[in-house]
């Protein structure tokens, strides 16, 4: 599966337009990631538990777009866009949505 940001694909022709397709991903981060990214903030570096959550969490979005694009016969999906919210009362929830067209090109 052929997956860009860009609207079009370098020496393929888009024959058909399926629809946009979605993947979504809600993940909540645990007590130790959070104790632990808040003594990162206090003394400052990254925070792996937190970098190692967001890109498992893009991956799954990733993954399931594909999936629902593959399910409607498209071999490609263009114009992907992948958006990142912090959800819930206390900021313990991380929504990623990653969106694109699925296409078929030749």
């Amino acid at each position: 599966m052929l997956v860009t940001t860009t609207s079009t694909i370098e020496g393929k022709r888009i024959l058909e337009y399926k629809m946009v397709v979605f993947g979504e991903v809600i993940t909540g981060v645990n007590f130790v990631r959070d104790f632990a990214a808040g003594m990162r903030n206090f003394f400052g570096g990254r925070s792996q538990g937190y970098e190692e959550e967001l890109v498992n969490a893009r991956n799954q979005a990733m993954d399931e777009m594909i999936s629902r694009a593959t399910q409607l016969g498209a071999n490609a999906i263009v114009g992907v866009d992948i958006d990142y919210e912090v959800l819930g009362a206390d900021n313990g929830m991380m929504m990623v949505t990653a969106s694109g067209t699925a296409v078929v090109t030749d």
